[in-house]
């Protein structure tokens, strides 16, 4: 074996049995997440949201140069700052940017250009994608697939907080410029989402329309 190898760790054979209720309470679990927007303002630990992005960081991504960085904003001067900023895009977005379809298939969610949620929330965690970097912190390589590796660690980010209990929103004002500034990001990176993080707030309501998901059948095929 090349000494560029080294052993797998942390896989072990289970029964089947015991793979099925993995995967059946994971699935429970999962299948009551939903995106909302009505936050608590109480406090969440810092530890909790560190380990959470560890979590994220484990993600896989095109030969492992990691292309994402996460700011984790609790300070409430900033989040007024990305209130301000995020509201006057959707109010172009919602004023006449937007077309008439895509407005349409918003409807459902109730949604329009007042983000209150943005000061309400106790964290947010904006999420860039690095168009260069590399393995290791101070590389200055080409990454790859950094779309597709930035997604799956957005995925796994919020799985992780959806453990440890804590209601999430994936907002994706356009265009997002305002983000590099603001977090004092390099112009090298792209925001990818803006992560709002908090305990849903007593009498949390999400649109019925979040209720719908597509069956198995739906969304996959076996060859």
């Amino acid at each position: 074996m090349s000494d560029k190898f080294v052993p797998l760790e942390g896989y072990y054979r289970q029964s089947e049995d015991q793979m099925r209720d993995i995967v059946v309470q994971l699935h429970d679990q999962m299948s009551l997440r939903r995106s909302i927007r009505m936050f608590s303002s109480d406090p969440v630990p810092r530890d909790i949201i560190e380990r959470c992005i560890q979590v994220a960081g484990t993600a896989p991504s095109g030969a492992n140069h990691q292309p994402w960085y996460f700011v984790a904003i609790s300070d409430a001067d900033t989040k007024t700052k990305i209130r301000r900023a995020a509201e006057e895009e959707e109010r172009e977005f919602y004023g006449g940017r937007a077309s008439e379809e895509w407005l349409d298939a918003l409807d459902p969610l109730g949604t329009d250009d007042h983000k209150p949620f943005l000061e309400t929330a106790p964290w947010l965690i904006a999420v860039f994608a690095q168009r260069r970097g590399g393995e290791q912190s101070g590389q200055d390589k080409k990454n790859y697939y950094v779309t597709e590796s930035v997604g799956l660690a957005t995925g796994m980010l919020i799985t992780a907080l959806h453990h440890a209990g804590l209601g999430t929103l994936t907002h994706t004002p356009a265009p997002m410029g305002f983000l590099t500034e603001i977090c004092g990001r390099p112009k090298t990176e792209k925001p990818f989402v803006l992560m709002v993080v908090g305990y849903p707030a007593e009498g949390c309501k999400v649109p019925g329309h979040a209720l719908i998901k597509k069956n198995l059948g739906e969304i996959s095929t076996f060859i």
